[in-house]
């Protein structure tokens, strides 16, 4: 069958799509990945791509939104917005996605469609070819809020979906009972971990968003101050400006987060859904940063489960980071989800249920 796979285009949007993907692809199945930008580069995974994006940019749909609502604009900044900032953002967006969406439907005619929950022009797509439409959570929100606050932006309506998937391990979102679990096995894109001195110490990496937010960033420079007081040795990947650093701190270009997560006692980062889910993956204590849109609700998330740390970025020290590394209660609560995920059923286990849905 012809499976389209869509995501609004952002690599955190698409990335989490390349495990079942490639499941379907070597079920036989063909499999076409619909988003743009950035995201286009899920090809490297071996996925074919379709830009339904083109110039589209997520920062040119923002800020006039954001200038129109200001209240709502303050809140999503903190991350205290809930859904609401996500819907006026991602229902604009998906109302520029959902023609190229349709008529790339039109023309490829898929048996079967899977979206984001913020790519609710999948199932524009799909009702348009009478395909069945299957949601694929890839954050840790519930998905079903999320499609129902985009389509309130866009004033627009969608048959029931043909199933739901959610990759969140239980103990850290509950409440999914009826939706069809899959262990979130992450993906990083291509790039090998750097080779670091051996020190004997443990390697803490911190990692930051790969979409550019408001203000200065200030997170890596934070971690490198604190760090000649902590018995660690840093890895900053990808930061935004270069400055001196302790001999204890070292930087990276690109890395796959989830091969280099082998190798690290913890990690510090922004928040983001995909990282949080890899750190989970992994077993690995992590220090979320609280931050606007839904990186706020992902930290209160992880240290309310205990496998790690919720912080504002001035609250970042040298006790805090080597609390990180040394806590047994966040090193045994991270394993739990990590065996937690483990047990969850792999991509290529839902397969035979997606071939087994009734098909346009």
């Amino acid at each position: 069958m012809r499976v389209l796979l869509v995501a609004a285009p952002l690599i955190g949007h698409a990335f989490p799509f390349v495990p079942l993907g490639r499941a379907l692809q070597a079920a036989g199945h063909d499999v076409l990945v619909a988003t743009g930008g950035e995201a286009l580069s899920v090809a490297d995974a071996g996925l074919a791509v379709h830009d339904i994006a083109g110039s589209l940019s997520i920062a040119s749909i923002a800020m006039p939104i954001m200038l129109r609502h200001p209240v709502i604009a303050r809140a999503e900044l903190a991350g205290r917005a809930g859904t609401r900032g996500v819907g006026l953002l991602f229902g604009a967006l998906n109302s520029r996605l959902a023609g190229p969406a349709v008529e790339l439907a039109e023309s490829w005619h898929p048996d079967l469609v899977l979206h984001e929950p913020l790519a609710i022009a999948g199932s524009l797509a799909a009702a348009a070819v009478g395909a069945p439409a299957v949601l694929h959570e890839n954050t840790l929100f519930d998905a079903r809020t999320l499609v129902r606050e985009t389509l309130s932006r866009m004033g627009a309506t969608v048959p029931e979906f043909a199933g739901v998937i959610s990759s969140a391990p239980p103990s850290v979102l509950p409440g999914r009972e009826s939706s069809r679990p899959m262990r979130a096995v992450p993906y990083g894109g291509i790039g090998s971990p750097p080779i670091l001195p051996e020190s004997g110490r443990p390697l803490i990496a911190v990692s930051r968003s790969t979409i550019a937010g408001p203000g200065r960033e200030r997170l890596m420079e934070r971690v490198a101050a604190a760090a000649p007081g902590v018995d660690a040795d840093f890895l900053l990947i990808r930061p935004a400006r270069q400055f001196d650093v302790p001999p204890n701190v070292y930087t990276s270009g690109w890395v796959s987060i989830p091969q280099l997560l082998g190798r690290c006692a913890a990690i510090v980062h922004h928040g983001g859904a995909g990282t949080t889910l890899a750190a989970l993956h992994a077993g690995v204590p992590q220090l979320v940063v609280n931050g606007a849109g839904d990186r706020r609700h992902n930290a209160g998330l992880i240290a309310a489960r205990g496998a790690g740390l919720a912080a504002d970025e001035p609250e970042i020290d040298a006790n805090t980071l080597t609390r990180l590394i040394t806590d047994p209660s966040l090193a045994a609560a991270a394993g739990e989800v990590r065996d937690e995920m483990a047990a969850m059923p792999a991509p290529e286990a839902l397969v035979p249920w997606l071939e087994s849905l009734p098909h346009g």
